[in-house]
């Protein structure tokens, strides 16, 4: 695996060596199950996957290398690099601006670009419209690309579903960059709509099956097919692919459902002339870290914290996951926590919500703490160590990391 150079801010001495220790010990990855950091009053329970991935660090490596190579030259974010705000704040306290919001509105006008101008193309890549926008202007839009490698995986593979005449159904949220680009790179190539979750899949395979009027079609997902798009020639040939950072689980119940409809409809022999089995765009990293969300599941521990960007779209599905089980927390940084009290965000209703007490009176606590893929791990440190504060007579960090390395 490559190794980034990133800011050494961004790592962390605890969550590091933890993470080594677990590689060391199972390099093939099929133990998902966490590590247990055992203070004496408070046990961690840390996940065996979270944390940067390989599209993150790539996209920090290439951000503050644009930097470096252009003291003298204004340089420009597309949109935020990633969802996490300790890493769009230290990029713009480098003096990088942002050119649109998360949904795509301009903020700086794209007619004050010039071709000196350095722009940065985040993680999640960007719609076509964009980037031709960009090059009107003269802009490179190469030099400082940093598209994850696993998003443009998904669009490669769109391109050659569209080669095959399938329509193609992304599994994604409509307004989310990484979907609107995929959106835009798999229009071009095929026909295409967007669904949110299985709800949204039900009801476009009643269309298929002839349930509900194909009219239906073109009111429910307004705004989320492609030009063009006929429910009477583009609903027989079908593949899905998703955006990267939604549940795998959601991904393949949706394409399972759509298979077993296009089954029902066309039988059995014919399934291959009617559907494309997709499951290869699906993200390794959100896959490790869903599954070592599984695996804290198991766990016996009193509460769990995620800490993460609150537009995170893969730190969101941790905490869905985690909520079922436990009172779940999801907290931008250790500033979101005292004593007393935790600020944390309700995935539900959008809103920070306040919890008093949130430690219970007992003398044993399990804290499960994760982390979402766009989550510097020196964040994950700073919160771990402010809730040992809160704790009498707890054992040293590097006791209980000595501790660990004996078992290891």
């Amino acid at each position: 695996m490559k190794q980034f150079d990133i800011p050494a801010f961004y790592r962390s001495p605890i969550i590091s060596k933890v993470k080594n220790f677990r590689k060391a010990e199972d390099p093939r990855k099929k133990d998902f199950s966490p590590t247990v950091l055992d203070f004496g009053p408070v046990r961690f329970h840390i996940a065996r996957h979270f944390g940067f991935c390989f599209g993150v660090e790539n996209a920090i490596e290439i951000s503050y290398k644009a930097i470096t190579e252009n003291p003298d030259k204004r340089i420009f974010l597309l949109s935020q690099m990633i969802h996490n705000p300790n890493v769009n704040a230290d990029l713009l306290d480098n003096g990088i601006q942002f050119l649109q919001d998360t949904e795509g509105n301009e903020i700086i006008s794209f007619d004050e670009l010039t071709p000196e101008d350095i722009v940065i193309i985040p993680a999640f890549g960007s719609p076509l419209e964009t980037i031709a926008k960009l090059e009107e202007k003269g802009v490179d839009v190469k030099a400082y690309n940093t598209t994850c490698p696993f998003v443009e995986k998904v669009w490669n593979r769109s391109k050659k579903l569209g080669e095959s005449d399938h329509s193609i159904i992304i599994h994604g949220k409509n307004n989310h960059e990484e979907t609107r680009a995929t959106f835009s790179h798999s229009s071009a190539d095929a026909p295409s709509v967007v669904v949110r979750d299985i709800g949204d899949t039900v009801f476009l395979m009643d269309i298929v099956m002839g349930n509900k009027p194909k009219e239906y079609f073109y009111t429910f997902f307004k705004g989320k097919y492609s030009e063009g798009f006929d429910v009477d020639i583009h609903l027989n040939k079908l593949g899905v692919v998703n955006q990267t950072t939604m549940l795998a689980t959601e991904t393949q119940e949706i394409a399972d459902f759509v298979k077993d409809t296009m089954i029902h409809k066309y039988g059995k022999d014919n399934i291959k002339d009617h559907f494309a089995d997709t499951r290869d765009t699906l993200c390794y990293a959100t896959n490790d870290n869903q599954n070592s969300t599984y695996g804290l599941m198991e766990s016996n521990a009193d509460l769990a914290v995620v800490v993460g960007g609150y537009n995170s779209s893969n730190t969101t599905h941790l905490v869905e996951l985690l909520e079922e089980k436990y009172p779940c927390y999801f907290i931008n940084s250790e500033e979101n926590i005292s004593k007393s009290k935790i600020d944390h965000f309700d995935i539900h209703n959008k809103k920070e919500v306040v919890t008093e007490n949130f430690l219970p009176n007992k003398d044993k606590i399990d804290i499960i703490l994760t982390s979402g893929a766009s989550c510097p791990d020196a964040v994950v440190d700073r919160v771990l160590h402010k809730i040992l504060t809160y704790f009498d007579d707890t054992k040293s960090i590097e006791e209980v990391i000595k501790e660990l390395s004996k078992k290891n």
